[in-house]
């Protein structure tokens, strides 16, 4: 049957065919008499189905698709969803891969190798959003108030990806401070020299640090985390560059990691940081960042000092520190003085790293 050319498409929520009277008002095929067309014969599970498929060589207009992309680009390694998904279109997803597989055109059992289902962003009164409700937040006004990027990162920043949580919109003013950081960062003029700071080596740490944690939480969907691990060294730049001379390699590292790890958060803001410091284009084509695991390790680490569970000070150890050096460290302190006042210490309570409990 071939279709009509002169239909209108209008924002009706109906199929266009609806609108052309002469193809749907025909005489039935039986008995002559007045009937209508079905305009409705294949609903979006169709095509949803089968259009990872089609994507894979979306130009072959011999086949839907040739084995030899099917080979290359599937099975999709990674797919998000709502749960709701994994009744009707996935399920319909599947029986299409399989059939596929059946015919030869698809190689394996399944369609997708990883789900992951996203939660729902709420209202801000902690409801699912509708126009009943009034709780509805449009993102066309979020987006022409602070932008794309900003918008963006405060839906990861809500809570964990698979939760969801309702969304606040006076929560934004965190996020924006941290972009404005970071362009800060990247445009503001800071002081060099070479070898400042130990070469950089706590500027370095940070970058390394942040390196690991923000993979870890990337490649986990912990993006609300991974946005926390970037403020907390976008801050330890800050410090560093208020604090006087920063070593420039040192700096160039910390700034292009940071640039980096943010670009699949705020990839509009991040690729013109990186054009304006005359980087390769594009950043989103260029390689993940490493860490190096031997520039992670800290000279001194923070240990709670307390007495009967009881903070009382902290002191600054190296991280293999044995309980005597810890012990001996803890006496020293005026403030533990004060709070043993005398007492006999019964037993001490050692976390290397971490904690020192006196008993008294």
């Amino acid at each position: 049957m071939v279709l009509p050319e002169n239909v209108q498409f209008m924002p009706t929520g109906q199929s266009p065919l609806t609108l052309s009277e002469e193809w749907v008002n025909v005489p039935c095929p039986n008995c002559r008499g007045a009937a209508r067309r079905e305009t409705d014969t294949l609903d979006t599970f169709m095509c949803s189905s089968w259009y990872q498929m089609r994507y894979a060589d979306p130009h072959n207009s011999e086949r839907p698709f040739s084995r030899e992309a099917a080979h290359k680009w599937l099975p999709v390694d990674q797919y998000t969803g709502g749960a709701e998904h994994a009744v009707m279109h996935l399920l319909y997803t599947r029986f299409f891969w399989k059939a596929a597989r059946d015919m030869g055109m698809v190689e394996g059992g399944e369609p997708m190798t990883r789900l992951f289902n996203q939660g729902v962003v709420l209202g801000p009164d902690g409801n699912r959003m509708s126009k009943s409700r009034g709780n509805v937040v449009a993102p066309d006004d979020q987006v022409s108030q602070w932008g794309s990027d900003a918008f963006r990162c405060q839906l990861m920043f809500v809570g964990p990806w698979d939760q969801g949580g309702p969304y606040n919109p006076t929560g934004m003013a965190g996020i924006v401070r941290w972009l404005h950081r970071v362009w800060s960062l990247a445009t503001d003029p800071v002081v060099f020299e070479a070898g400042a700071d130990d070469g950089g080596r706590s500027l370095r740490r940070s970058t390394h640090r942040t390196i690991r944690d923000a993979t870890q939480e990337i490649e986990a969907f912990r993006f609300n985390t991974m946005i926390a691990r970037l403020m907390e060294h976008a801050t330890a730049m800050q410090r560093t560059r208020d604090a006087g001379a920063v070593d420039p390699v040192a700096w160039d590292e910390a700034l292009t990691s940071l640039l980096l790890l943010a670009a699949p958060l705020a990839p509009h803001a991040t690729e013109e940081l990186w054009s304006r410091l005359t980087k390769p284009y594009s950043i989103h084509t260029q390689p993940w960042p490493t860490f190096d695991a031997s520039l992670i390790i800290e000279d001194e680490v923070e240990v709670v000092v307390q007495v009967n569970g009881k903070v009382r000070d902290r002191i600054l150890l190296a991280p293999d520190a044995g309980e005597d050096v810890a012990s001996a460290a803890a006496f020293a302190s005026s403030r533990v003085q004060d709070a043993l006042a005398g007492k006999e210490v019964r037993r001490a309570i050692y976390v290397p790293g971490r904690l020192l409990n006196l008993v008294v």
